[in-house]
């Protein structure tokens, strides 16, 4: 791919996809951060395509787009605009005032398309298409480890603290660097509990975590209110909310990105929020952190023995 400001076509799974400007730059290099250009983003794609797509596949999402790079303006983009190619998968979704056609991931070439409109970031639902329940019924549960600055040790108290919770709690969970600051930990669900009671129940673990650890932990919304304490956020546990997508590019110098890791890499010392960038995330994603993350399960038996940790 290189063909300047002219067209190209890249070869993504079953489909050919014309690019354009492959050499336009959007993560300029400079204070120790490497320089990646569209071409780049796009290579990118289509070699993590094999570990992100089982991420993607049926949810709906919302892209953050960067026409001119991370040093421009951004704009977050949940309609999907009519010259989208129409092989790509769309799904129309309610809203209060009408409703909204959010595209949705289901293959290389459509990875390919979005990394050529500049889309460096792929914000996707905790819900499905495909769920028993419809997109009401989330199939993972997140809570998002915000810390107050960029003091990863915090982030891997934290980290710790919740994911012992878990255990007691019977729940599998997998951590994820965001790509940006903290981790967020994923609970696989099977889809039976509507986002309402999900959201219900990840306020009340964070809660629990909080009485117990009220020096160092916070659920306030408001960073007036935060203090240094580090921020549990289970906002994102709510219809038609978002979280970045497993091996997602963040919009920062160097090109980070959201990348799964075992509980025992979260122990090592040289792991933080931005360990991976595209140069060398697909090599991690080649390790499978998630393998093992164990059966997705309902919240029913979680809450009972919740209610009776916290009695």
């Amino acid at each position: 791919m290189s063909d300047g400001d002219g067209a190209t076509t890249v070869r993504a799974g079953r489909r050919t996809v014309e690019v354009k400007r492959v050499d336009k730059v959007l993560f300029p290099g400079g204070g120790g951060a490497k320089e990646y250009t569209k071409g780049d983003l796009i290579e990118y794609h289509r070699a993590v395509a094999p570990h992100m797509l089982p991420h993607l596949r049926g949810r709906p999402l919302m892209l953050e787009r960067h026409p001119d790079g991370v040093d421009g303006p951004t704009f977050m983009q949940k309609n999907t605009p009519e010259h989208y190619p129409d092989w790509i998968t769309r799904v129309e979704v309610p809203k209060e005032d009408g409703t909204v056609t959010h595209t949705v991931c289901d293959d290389t070439a459509t990875l390919v398309f979005l990394a050529d409109q500049a889309c460096l970031t792929l914000h996707r639902w905790l819900s499905r298409t495909d769920t028993a329940g419809g997109l009401n019924h989330p199939d993972r549960l997140v809570f998002d480890l915000d810390p107050p600055g960029d003091d990863f040790e915090q982030v891997r108290a934290a980290a710790h603290a919740l994911h012992g919770l878990l255990d007691e709690l019977e729940l599998p969970s997998a951590p994820m660097t965001t790509g940006s600051r903290g981790l967020h930990v994923v609970v696989p669900l099977d889809g039976r509990d509507d986002f309402d009671t999900v959201r219900d129940f990840a306020h009340e673990v964070a809660e629990a975590l909080v009485a117990a650890h009220p020096d160092r932990l916070t659920t306030a919304a408001r960073k007036k209110d935060r203090g240094d304490r580090l921020y549990l956020d289970v906002q994102r546990n709510a219809y038609a909310q978002t979280a970045v997508a497993p091996y997602t590019v963040r919009a920062r110098p160097g090109a980070p990105v959201a990348t799964p890791v075992t509980w025992d890499a979260v122990d090592d010392p040289e792991l933080h929020a931005r360990r991976w960038t595209i140069a060398d995330a697909v090599e991690q994603a080649g390790t499978e952190p998630w393998a093992d993350l164990g059966r997705a399960r309902a919240l029913g038996p979680a809450r009972r023995r919740l209610a009776t940790l916290r009695d």
